[in-house]
């Protein structure tokens, strides 16, 4: 190869690149200029049920010191 070759290799590697750098998207990362709000309307209801046997009820009333 003799230098006139390689210059103009040269020359079209630059321009190739330089025209691929052109194309490539641009990717921004920005804050929003409104606040997010998000609206969570949860309603939590629980019931809890304890049935407790007659015999030990009344063996929890008579020991009045095991809670």
């Amino acid at each position: 190869m003799n230098k006139r070759t390689i210059s103009r290799l040269a020359l079209l590697l630059i321009t190739a690149g330089a025209l691929l750098t052109g194309c490539s998207p641009t990717i921004r990362v920005e804050a929003p200029d409104k606040p997010i709000v998000i609206n969570m309307n949860i309603k939590i209801d629980h019931e809890i049920r304890i049935k407790v046997d007659r015999e030990l009820d009344s063996l929890l009333d008579s020991k009045k010191g095991l809670f």
